[in-house]
């Protein structure tokens, strides 16, 4: 099994012990608010970036690429995750999603949340007090043995127009 693979497991497993301990836990399918306000947008190791590479010919329509398009042309965020299906508030890449986005909500940093306003305000009311959260850190540190880390809109551009199927030539270039 791959370590990416491994990882992802290991993500999955705190995620379903949380979801599990707190019913009502807001990150779920129809949630999107962690989607529609990147602060940045995430960053992969190559092994994520081939992942979601195979899976983006799945999904791209004409509309999908061009909110891609869309989302490099922003010079600074917040951003909305270009394959979040802004209908349904459904991944369209779901399964082939960064590491950055199955962590989300779940994983916290050293006296740093990393998780939505919902969250946010239940941690300041101090209704999460019970929650084992993912370590952020620890999670980083197996990305790094997995190689550097890029952002989307840099593997999109090193990957060219077949990146963005569906966006003219002329559209990517003015994107990238």
């Amino acid at each position: 099994m791959s370590e990416l693979r491994i990882l992802d497991e290991a993500v999955a497993a705190r995620c379903r012990a949380t979801t599990a301990a707190h019913p009502d836990w807001p990150c779920r399918a129809g949630c999107a608010d962690c989607c529609r306000s990147l602060a940045q947008l995430p960053a992969l190791t190559a092994p994520e970036w081939e992942r979601l590479e195979a899976a983006v010919p799945t999904v791209h329509r004409p509309a999908v690429a061009e909110r891609v398009a869309g989302t490099l042309r922003q010079s600074q965020g917040p951003y909305t995750c270009p394959w979040l299906d802004p209908d349904r508030d459904v991944c369209l890449v779901y399964e082939a999603r960064p590491i950055a986005c199955r962590t989300y909500g779940f994983y916290v940093e050293r006296d740093q949340g990393l998780y939505c306003r919902r969250i946010a305000a239940r941690v300041d009311a101090g209704e999460l007090g019970d929650v084992v959260w993912g370590n952020q850190e620890a999670v980083d540190a197996q990305l790094d043995r997995l190689g550097p880390r890029q952002t989307l809109a840099d593997r999109i551009r090193e990957a060219g127009p077949a990146a963005l199927a569906g966006v003219s030539r002329e559209n990517f270039e003015k994107a990238t």
